[in-house]
Parts: C-alpha cells; sequence; structure tokens
C-alpha cells in the first residue's frame, strides 16, 4: 500500500491523522494520559515516547495470556481453538510491532546522549505498565470490548501524538535514519518518515482493536 511505504504516502497519512477529531476517550484512558502529562510533562520528549511504547506492550501480552488459558480448555473443540490461536498470533505480532518502537526509541536516545532520571524513565513504568496490564487483563475477562476500547483510546492518542512531534519538528525532515533495526523494521530516509511510520503503525492497532469490538456486538 502507498500509504503504508513510501515517504509521499507516509505524509499523506500524517495529514490525515493531524486533521482527524482524536476518540472521545473514556475515563481510564483520561486519568492515564492525565497522570503521564503530570509526571513528564506536556512536551513530547523521545523519553516520554519510551514510556508510552512500555506501557503499549502490555495489553497485547494480557490478551494473549487470556488466550492461551482459553485454550487449555477449548483444544477439545479444534475449530474454535484453532481461531483463539489465530488471535493469539495477532496479538504477538502487534506487540512485537510495540517491542521494535521501543528499542528504537531506547537506540535514538542513547545515540543522541539524552540523560534521564532514572527513577521516572525506567522504575516507574514498569510500575505504570505492571498496573496498565491487570487492568486491561481484568476487563478482558469482564467484557472483552471494554479492553478493546480502552487499547484504542491508547493507541489514538500514541498516533496523535508521533504526527504532531514530526509536525513541531522540522529538523526531523533532514536528520537521517540508522539503526541496527532497519532490517527487522525497516528502513527510512530520516527520522521524520521513522516516526510517521510508527505514528501509522498505531492507527493500524486502533482499527484492529476496533475491528474487534464491532465483531463482539455481532458475535
Amino acid at each position: 500500500m502507498r500509504g503504508l511505504t513510501t515517504p509521499e504516502g507516509l505524509k499523506e497519512e500524517q495529514q490525515r491523522t493531524i486533521a482527524s477529531p482524536r476518540r472521545r476517550y473514556g475515563l481510564l484512558a483520561r486519568v492515564l494520559f492525565g497522570t503521564l502529562e503530570l509526571l513528564y510533562g506536556p512536551r513530547k520528549t523521545l523519553s516520554k515516547f519510551k514510556v508510552l511504547e512500555v506501557i503499549a506492550r502490555v495489553p497485547y501480552q494480557a490478551w494473549e495470556h487470556v488466550a492461551y488459558i482459553a485454550m487449555t480448555h477449548t483444544y477439545k473443540t479444534p475449530s474454535f481453538a484453532r481461531r483463539v490461536f489465530e488471535f493469539v498470533k495477532e496479538s504477538r505480532a502487534q506487540q512485537d510491532n510495540e517491542q521494535w518502537h521501543l528499542l528504537i526509541l531506547e537506540e535514538l536516545v542513547q545515540r543522541k546522549g539524552i540523560r534521564e532520571n532514572f527513577f521516572l524513565c525506567r522504575i516507574l513504568p514498569q510500575f505504570m505498565a505492571f498496573f496498565y496490564y491487570h487492568v486491561s487483563w481484568l476487563l478482558y475477562v469482564m467484557k472483552p470490548a471494554w479492553s478493546y476500547a480502552l487499547n484504542a483510546d491508547f493507541e489514538d492518542h500514541a498516533e496523535h501524538e508521533y504526527m504532531a512531534f514530526v509536525k513541531e519538528n522540522p529538523a526531523f525532515e533532514t536528520e537521517s535514519f540508522e539503526s541496527e533495526f532497519k532490517a527487522d523494521y525497516g528502513s527510512y530516509e530520516n527520522i521524520a518518515d521513522l516516526f510517521r511510520r510508527i505514528g501509522l503503525d498505531e492507527r493500524l492497532h486502533k482499527e484492529e482493536s476496533l475491528a474487534r469490538i464491532a465483531q463482539a456486538r455481532f458475535s
């Protein structure tokens, strides 16, 4: 797809995000975003995006965990167990995608020599991820659509934040993207296109969660 691969297409997708309204976030999402802004400030930084990516992986881990438990009880019905396993593979792919984001951001922070507060950038994100994991897990057990909706809110927020980050930093257009993870994640002409691609990933994750909400309504 052109919008997913070319510099021109990525710019078009960035403008599409910027022109679109954000979701009406639920209470839990608003509390999470408010907490992040309180702790890390309103300014968009690489370190703050790292915290987002530490948290972003955990809903997929929670769903994968629940799905594996379900398979232990449904393997006697192979067709249903197979559908559950397909969901596990999808969750794993999304989780891995978020992991590449985190590794690339960490690499950028180190290459730029950015000094980080150890507690705010190493310890606290782990506690936040632990809390978010259990919230996502509990919501999924109670009603999967609730967990998908929370994830859609989170991914929508991340999508808009990444695209706005590029807009606010025109110097990214001339900063080349060099990474040991190019073969795994993809090669981009500059940092601006890298962040556009990450923002687009977040949109795709959001759309996948919204699609699952729709499936749950009609299943």
